[in-house]
């Protein structure tokens, strides 16, 4: 799997949301071009804010037995996949904005590097490796950039 802490990596796929417009259509899924931005921005989000809530209780177990190997690992998710309800987007966005938001998210974490990452916590998963962090950032954006055409 590619490095998304390698700039070379973080430029190509910073490269590649900015040839997405907002009238772009999925090849797969419901979501408008603006949404998929937004859908993408949550897993920063969750890196870097508290704006979303942990998992608890029965939640977390389940969580970290059963869906944490599928979102950490370099298997691809498959296409029309269930997602979390956080990740949930069906209200209208701003496609500049969301834009925005993921490029300097993603910049972000190729600055802080890999170092930053090795241990740090995951609101769903607990303390993930370096690897594991990259998996889960790269693997995401590479399916729904896939899912767009670019």
């Amino acid at each position: 799997m590619k490095d998304i802490f390698n700039k070379s990596v973080s430029d190509e796929v910073v490269s590649r949301i900015e040839k997405l417009t907002p009238e772009a259509q999925p090849h797969w899924g419901k979501m408008d071009a603006a949404q998929m931005l937004a859908h993408c921005n949550v897993t920063y989000e969750m890196a870097f804010t508290d704006k979303h809530p942990k998992p608890r209780g029965l939640m977390k177990l389940v969580v970290r037995m059963f869906v944490k190997n599928a979102v950490v690992s370099e298997k691809p998710y498959p296409r029309n996949s269930r997602t979390a309800p956080q990740f949930l987007i069906s209200d209208g966005r701003s496609f500049k904005l969301e834009k925005t938001r993921l490029i300097a998210y993603v910049n972000q974490c190729q600055q802080l590097g890999a170092a930053y990452f090795d241990g740090k916590g995951s609101r769903s998963f607990g303390p993930l490796n370096t690897r594991e962090w990259n998996n889960m950032f790269y693997k995401h954006l590479d399916h729904h950039l896939t899912q767009f055409g670019v």
